[in-house]
């Protein structure tokens, strides 16, 4: 990080440039472009490397995080963009002076501009590890410029395979003792980004642009990006989306709990940057937390640790063996004893483990004196108060079976405030399980009547923008009298399974209302694409569960009331939709009838239809 290198004309510039042109005077054993290798010397000779900042903000606030430090070659030309600038450094053999070069010049820059905030800068694993024994310098360079290593996060990039893992590791700690923190750039891509995340343990991890761009409108990179955000709530890392281009992507990222983003939505990448959020940005984001709480309001009055709270007395590592045994004594009910110090748990002393080890020959009389971490089960589970009850539920199933008779420790803010006991977590988890039966469609499982008019009415409260999308299968009645209710069932179930692939999870809501009958609240943008592949959906599916007669005439012939033969076509699906106004406000029961009013227009269509209300409903 020679930061003097920055300046052009310097002593230290000078000192790169000619490490470069020597490199370039004696080129490798491949071949690579003349003249782009030519252009490649003169932006060293010259300084023609423009570093650029791109925004980082709290995707809950919209406060301003700090900035990604980037480079530039010269506009228009070949070496403008940074990957095909690095592809040739690297043809040159030149790719750790290029990079130390582009670094300081981030820097410099950066303090330069006096921009807020952290720089995130990026470095190859071979260049951190060969900055191993300049770090003494470095620091005095910095401080030169007005920097400290804690304004400063080093993003790995993963260009470069690590095969030392455990090397890798020391030098991550000396970084980590002289203040910088460490991010891992592009998860997701190259050569092993969950086993570089598990190694190295860093305090940041970028998910690659590849699973972000597009991920309100793609399941699978979804459930990519909600598995991350998972294991980041259990690590402690904090998880930052890049490539966040459109106001769908940011809302829903916002929906998953991702922490920070970066993106063109955001801000573009600026050699002078602005020093602070657009108040527009800023204000919708901070709008689409609101919304996300509010509409998650059933999700936060789920039970979490806290309800679990049980207050029990506490030893120290200072407490003797027999003080605990006396506590046990007086307490008949006690099951479990935690062992804190300075507000951690250090572990549990489990009742019936600890007095069957003293009833044991002469224990007693060897232990007795002894601190009473001697008989406890270290490093507990330990979780925050407000940890919902299935990620505790999951974390019990994966531990070590121990863990299920100890309890886990519950802290708040990182303070110990009390225990919690499995046996009470799964019990509160049936329970949960019993209601949620009890509320939904027994065919498709999908939620009833209850909870959709809770949703709708939630979403109502909160001021959240949403569609009602009321979804029926026509000629269905006919069907069931020709084919069975076994057929007919098997049709309501393809239904919603149709429906359930083109939901949004986290944005769309899909219930059951009985029979045939569906509805959808949606929240996705691209609301009208998806109603048009779930009729394409529905009309491919379709024909499998008519005879090849009945195909073959377009239809079926079933008795009426009065026994006369009537021909009914094909089974269909009818989808109708209101737009929810939110300046105005409706019941849940206005817009089920309007929803009702609808689907009955889209009924009057032959075929599977769509029909969207634009007139203002009353």
């Amino acid at each position: 990080m020679d930061t003097a290198a920055c300046q052009p004309g310097s002593q230290a510039a000078a000192t790169i440039k000619d490490e470069c042109m020597d490199s370039l005077a004696t080129p490798p054993d491949h071949i690579f472009d003349a003249s782009l290798s030519a252009s490649l010397q003169e932006m060293l000779r010259c300084g023609l490397l423009t570093p650029v900042f791109q925004p980082i903000v709290d995707m809950n606030s919209g406060v301003l995080i700090g900035y990604e430090g980037l480079i530039r070659g010269p506009d228009n030309s070949a070496l403008h963009s940074p990957l095909q600038l690095f592809e040739l450094a690297q043809e040159c053999g030149l790719s750790r002076q290029l990079e130390t070069y582009c670094r300081e010049v981030i820097l410099s820059r950066f303090a330069e501009l006096g921009l807020p905030g952290k720089v995130f800068l990026n470095i190859s694993p071979e260049s951190l590890a060969a900055a191993e024994t300049e770090y003494a310098q470095q620091l005095e360079k910095l401080q030169r410029i007005g920097l400290s290593p804690q304004q400063i996060i080093l993003e790995i990039t993963e260009n470069q395979a690590i095969h030392d893992y455990r090397h890798m590791r020391d030098v991550l700690q000396r970084c980590r003792t002289l203040g910088f923190q460490i991010a891992i750039d592009d998860l997701g891509e190259g050569f092993s980004s969950l086993r570089l995340w598990s190694e190295l343990r860093p305090e940041y991890v970028k998910i690659d642009m590849h699973f972000i761009q597009g991920i309100d409108r793609d399941p699978m990179k979804l459930q990519f990006v909600q598995s991350i955000q998972q294991i980041a709530r259990k690590s402690g890392t904090i998880t930052i989306a890049e490539g966040i281009e459109t106001e769908g992507e940011l809302r829903l990222l916002q929906e998953i709990g991702i922490h920070w983003g970066q993106g063109y939505h955001i801000a573009r990448p600026q050699a002078q940057p602005a020093s602070a959020i657009a108040v527009e940005l800023v204000t919708r984001i901070c709008r689409n937390t609101a919304l996300t709480r509010a509409g998650n309001q059933r999700g936060f009055n789920l039970p979490t640790a806290l309800k679990l709270l049980r207050i029990v007395p506490v030893a120290t590592p200072d407490t003797a063996t027999n003080a605990v045994y006396a506590t046990f004594a007086a307490e008949p009910g006690l099951e479990v004893m935690p062992v804190v110090r300075n507000g951690i748990a250090l572990g549990i002393i489990n009742r019936f483990q600890f007095i069957d080890r003293l009833a044991r020959p002469y224990q007693r009389e060897l232990y007795g004196k002894r601190s009473c971490t001697e008989l406890m089960t270290p490093n507990p589970l330990t979780v925050d108060k407000n940890t919902p009850l299935q990620d505790i539920s999951l974390m019990i199933v994966e531990a070590e079976s121990h863990h299920f008779s100890n309890g886990f420790a519950i802290t708040d803010q990182g303070q110990y405030i009390g225990i919690g006991s499995s046996q009470d977590v799964m019990r509160e988890i049936t329970q949960m399980q019993i209601n949620a039966a009890r509320y939904a469609n027994p065919l498709t499982q999908l939620p009833g009547n209850v909870p959709i008019n809770e949703e709708i009415d939630r979403r109502l409260a909160a001021g959240m923008e949403f569609k009602v999308c009321y979804c029926d299968i026509d000629h269905f009645k006919p069907y069931n009298d020709v084919y069975g209710y076994l057929r007919g069932d098997d049709i309501i179930r393809l239904t919603g399974d149709i429906l359930a692939r083109h939901c949004v999870p986290g944005m769309d809501f899909l219930g059951h209302v009985g029979g045939d009958d569906f509805i959808i609240l949606f929240r996705s943008e691209d609301w009208e694409s998806r109603c048009d592949s779930i009729l394409a959906a529905f009309e491919a599916a379709a024909p499998a569960f008519f005879s090849e007669a009945d195909l073959a005439s377009g239809g079926y012939l079933s008795e009426d009331r009065r026994g006369n033969k009537v021909f009914h076509p094909l089974v269909s699906l009818s989808l109708g939709v209101v737009k929810i106004d939110t300046q105005r406000h409706y019941s849940s029961y206005q817009i089920a009838s309007a929803a009702a009013e609808a689907k009955r227009q889209a009924k009057a269509i032959a075929g599977n239809s769509l029909f969207v209300e634009r007139r203002e409903f009353k």
